[in-house]
């Protein structure tokens, strides 16, 4: 059964909110005093508190309730904490909101909207603890990698994304090929880079090659080399990505764009170290760390005829697969804040817009909607309209915050509850308070 603690002076309403609570399987404790309160979080486990805020006679200010209420949030920063006061004074909610108080709710109160509040932040808080040692060891998984291997600056927070960056650190010293596949736009040039940083040619030189941005017939050129004269307009001897590369790491984007021309010689090349330059029969020799990428069906193209099987075998020795940016949902606030200008922030609700949209462009296009927002917002924080996505994303009012009916509806829907309001609104608590104060919302009506 969970355990409420209830620190108010009055006798009357310990009894009655005591009372009230185990009716509906729920025990309470009581205490007096702030000092009593603190005393009694030392010796019992208590999954929420119930603190009035003014202690003393006749007086209204509720600075002893800010006092406890900081006392409480120094020492069990985690225990959610309800405050209950005949004296509402709405800036003072809100500033305790901000600290991270739980709710705010005044006397007398209407004790379904009690209930609802006090079950929904008892289950919340019986959730996060579930989730706490998980948390914890993906907390402490991330600062390992981020301790022990150059990650090339890359920001994530998902576990998805963590799990190949595990695996990509893991098989970053062997000396093996390495496919990466995913979506375009996923970050699988990152990924590679990460590779590189930390293999064992990580002092060598990086060389890019996109197979999907050069006509089929100068891809070969391209990774090989030509001697002068080897095609019309080849004046000169040139080398290719393979010698620009050797000693230290090539990857090769788009590894499906490759012609089949191409894919034998690449596949000799990775066999034995060995090729010639387009019009040349001497025969180079290189040592190179071979990297690629695709979001193409390689074995589709397998069974078209467009792909060697037996290149695939030599280029995914082992495979890497980068979900797209809508299967890993927790990078998408990380990586939208990175892409903001200095000064910009987002407004929750642009915040709310975010991690609902599919992103079919992925990271690509999520840095591209934070620069175009970053320029056409007119103010520093970014707004829903500033983002550009689809209406069914953003807020339908003309000013994209919820007006007073919509508040009012949802405040309504939630039973009072301002916690389960400003989530449907998608809003923090605080800056649905901040609204309630501006529109004239009386919360308690």
């Amino acid at each position: 059964m969970p355990t409420v603690l209830i620190i108010d002076d009055n006798t009357t309403v310990a009894v009655a909110l005591e009372v009230l609570f185990s009716l509906h399987d729920i025990d309470a404790i009581c205490a007096t005093s702030p000092e009593q309160g603190l005393a009694m979080l030392d010796q019992h486990a208590v999954d929420l508190v119930i603190q009035d805020m003014n202690f003393t006679a006749d007086t209204t200010s509720g600075e002893e309730g800010e006092a406890l209420f900081s006392e409480i949030r120094k020492h069990f920063p985690d225990l959610p904490v309800v405050l209950l006061t005949a004296w509402t004074h709405l800036d003072t909610a809100v500033n305790l909101i901000k600290s991270g108080a739980a709710d705010y709710l005044g006397k007398p109160w209407n004790d379904q909207k009690l209930l609802t509040t006090v079950r929904n932040l008892i289950e919340l808080g019986q959730t996060n603890r579930a989730l706490q040692p998980r948390l914890q060891r993906e907390r402490k998984q991330k600062r390992e990698l981020e301790q022990k291997f150059n990650l090339c600056g890359l920001v994530w927070n998902d576990a998805a994304t963590e799990r190949v960056l595990g695996m990509a650190c893991q098989v970053a010293r062997a000396d093996v090929p390495v496919l990466i596949t995913g979506p375009n736009g996923a970050g699988k040039e990152r990924i590679a880079q990460i590779i590189q940083a930390n293999s064992s040619v990580r002092d060598g030189p990086f060389v890019i090659l996109n197979c999907g941005a050069l006509p089929s017939e100068l891809i070969e050129a391209e990774l090989f080399g030509t001697e002068a004269g080897a095609y019309t307009g080849a004046g000169k001897a040139r080398e290719g990505k393979f010698e620009a590369a050797d000693g230290g790491t090539l990857f090769l984007d788009e590894i499906g764009n490759l012609p089949l021309a191409g894919q034998m010689k690449l596949l000799r090349v990775l066999e034995t170290g060995r090729f010639e330059r387009l019009g040349s029969n001497k025969e180079r020799q290189v040592k190179v760390r071979v990297l690629s990428a695709t979001n193409a069906d390689l074995q589709a193209m397998i069974r078209a005829g467009s792909f060697r099987q037996d290149l695939l075998y030599r280029l995914n020795v082992i495979e890497l697969h980068l979900p797209p940016l809508a299967e890993r949902t927790g990078d998408i606030l990380p990586l939208a804040e990175s892409f903001l200008s200095d000064g910009k922030s987002l407004h929750p609700t642009a915040q709310s817009c975010l991690q609902q949209y599919a992103w079919p462009g992925n990271v690509r296009e999520l840095k591209n909607v934070l620069q175009r927002a970053c320029l056409l917002a007119a103010k520093n924080e970014i707004m829903p309209a500033d983002l550009g996505l689809p209406a069914s994303i953003s807020w339908a009012s003309s000013d994209n915050e919820p007006d007073k009916e919509a508040i009012e509806r949802a405040l309504s829907k939630a039973g009072g509850v301002v916690a389960q309001a400003a989530a449907e609104l998608g809003l923090s608590r605080q800056a649905l308070y901040r609204r309630m104060d501006r529109l004239g919302i009386n919360r308690n009506a």
